[in-house]
């Protein structure tokens, strides 16, 4: 086991997490395939082993400290960059089927590569923006779970983000410090769209500082007039 991966399994340990070898293994690999395609492209800040665990593959696996998973639950991480949350999740959990989304050409062809060199059957890249899956019959109150991590500001990530979602599943608004100041501001879109704030959650990353999971769920249908066309979120939010 590398330095790196002790420390992840270490640090997964003190949060009540666990990882297998099998997923290490899966972890290097793909680490190993994002440093060398990062320096071709430019898919994140962050290739250091030690940095990666913690700030890429431990902060994934957080998401599990608030949401548990069912066998054939459909997931989609939006705004994913390079991966994170959703491809460490889909590796964690190898019974759900998880959308990898972003509306950059370049990474969601980095991750076709990724999702075929780890031989991943339970993943799906998709290049799109949010605002058009959201009106796509095809995904549209299709999923049990969103994720999006450092994407916007939390109304902004709502009109992306619950339109997806089944009634009764739940969003995850991965923040930084201070994430939890969005949320009064946020009640307005969050009502408007069907979602209600169902908690919201602190922790602390070793080496990496605090971190926010809100947790969003959604109990009526969003209005078909959501989400408004691109840009229109961001430009004018709810």
């Amino acid at each position: 086991m590398t330095d790196w991966q002790t420390l992840l399994t270490t640090a997964a340990a003190a949060l009540g997490l666990s990882v297998t070898d099998a997923e290490l293994a899966a972890y290097a690999r793909f680490l190993e395939l994002l440093r060398t395609r990062n320096a071709q492209m430019n898919l994140t800040a962050i290739t250091e082993p030690r940095e990666a665990a913690i700030k890429h593959f431990l902060d994934s696996l957080t998401v599990d400290l608030v949401w548990r998973p069912h066998p054939g639950d459909r997931v989609i991480d939006v705004g994913t960059g390079a991966g994170f949350p959703g491809l460490p999740l889909a590796i964690h959990h190898p019974e759900i089927r998880v959308v990898l989304n972003d509306s950059t050409r370049k990474k969601t062809d980095f991750l076709h590569e990724a999702v075929e060199e780890l031989g991943l059957t339970n993943v799906k890249p998709v290049w799109a923006r949010a605002e058009e899956l959201g009106r796509d019959s095809a995904h549209r109150g299709r999923y049990n779970a969103v994720f999006a991590r450092a994407v916007a500001h939390l109304r902004v990530l709502a009109e992306y983000a619950l339109p997806l979602l089944k009634e009764g599943g739940v969003f995850v608004a991965m923040k930084g410090p201070g994430g939890a100041l969005e949320v009064p501001d946020s009640e307005r879109a969050l009502h408007l769209l069907g979602g209600v704030v169902q908690s919201v959650e602190s922790l602390v990353l070793p080496e990496a500082g605090e971190r926010t999971l809100i947790v969003i769920r959604k109990t009526r249908p969003t209005p078909s007039r959501y989400p408004r066309p691109a840009g229109k979120a961001t430009k004018g939010p709810l």
